[in-house]
């Protein structure tokens, strides 16, 4: 598919970006960092979808809420609507919060249930004045809600009166009122039915075809993230290994531990027969506080060798396609069977 003029717009640009949270210090003096995000680079265009996967706690969440600013970035740039959002002063970072929104995982925790949901969905318009004017707001609720597939009366409801993937809907009409440029989705389908994930899946798609939003969209599900994403990245332990267009990386993965994600989903491999052999990775994620020295993958690594222990792999391109992969054997990933 060819790009359009929309598509090849940056508009979210991460560049060497170092994350975590903080804790009290020794003996509860000062503020102690705890790095979990190390050196991430990635980049979402306009109207496209980025999708970052990996195993639960290589740091996925902590990079979603790095760049929204729940959590502090303690190095790097994330450059988005022409300023750097890791330095920017919080009443500016405030406004720009119009154009870059987020999709929680669990709606009943990220939305008010005292409120109802068309005053839920109206917050945005109390925190950016001026987006719609207040004698069209209920005009404005009744067709967002309308988008996200609910009816104008739901807006009168309160959370509890609705089912979960009504109430993600509603979380969906939230990120949409201030009419974003991105919305970042962290796990936003995890926690609902297979059935009612398909609908939700759909109508980001749809939304996307009709309001050319685009998406970071963060989830352990490969066969979503295959669904809905144009290009995906793959973490661990807070560093990408692998990048690039969604068909590249599912269809002919070069890192050992994208094959070793993708033979333990084989729904998501073109020929699920292929005779592919499943990768068993060993042992346990380490501390991102602790990280192995050079590839920090080669503790569970089937390929690893000794310069996987003292020097770090840079990410290569893979024979001039967007496709990039950080490890020392990539070439021969898809070929060595593990030992």
């Amino acid at each position: 598919m060819t790009a359009t003029a929309q598509e090849t717009e940056v508009v979210l640009k991460v560049s060497g970006l170092e994350a975590g949270y903080e804790r009290p210090g020794r003996y509860g003096f000062g503020r102690r960092r705890v790095p979990v995000v190390a050196g991430i680079d990635l980049a979402v265009r306009a109207g496209r979808t980025l999708g970052i996967v990996g195993e639960s706690g290589c740091g996925k969440s902590t990079l979603a809420r790095a760049i929204v600013g729940l959590r502090p970035a303690f190095a790097g740039s994330i450059e988005f609507a022409g300023a750097d959002l890791a330095s920017v002063p919080a009443r500016r970072r405030r406004r720009m919060s119009r154009d870059l929104q987020m999709v929680f995982q669990d709606p009943y925790t990220s939305l008010n249930p005292r409120m109802t949901v068309a005053a839920v969905i109206a917050e945005g318009w109390r925190v950016h004045p001026g987006i719609v004017p207040r004698d069209q707001e209920d005009a404005e609720v009744a067709r967002l809600l309308g988008l996200v597939g609910l009816r104008a009366e739901h807006g009168a409801r309160h959370l509890h009166e609705l089912s979960g993937g009504q109430c993600q809907r509603v979380s969906i009409a939230r990120a949409l009122a201030p009419r974003p440029k991105l919305i970042v989705c962290d796990e936003a389908v995890s926690a609902l039915d297979v059935s009612i994930r398909a609908q939700i899946l759909n109508l980001l798609g749809d939304l996307q075809s009709e309001l050319g939003v685009a998406y970071l969209f963060i989830s352990h599900d490969l066969d979503v993230v295959r669904h809905i994403a144009h290009d995906v990245a793959v973490m661990y332990l807070g560093t990408i290994v692998e990048h690039g267009p969604a068909a590249d990386v599912f269809g002919d993965p070069q890192h050992p531990y994208t094959r070793a994600l993708l033979s333990a989903a084989p729904s998501v491999r073109d020929r699920p027969d292929d005779g592919v052999q499943e990768i068993v990775l060993r042992g346990e994620v380490p501390s991102p506080t602790a990280p192995p020295t050079g590839c920090r993958f080669r503790t569970r690594c089937y390929m690893a060798a000794e310069v996987c222990e003292r020097k770090v792999p840079e990410p290569v391109p893979r024979d001039g396609l967007p496709q990039s992969v950080a490890c020392h054997f990539a070439d021969s990933a898809g070929t060595t069977a593990p030992g």
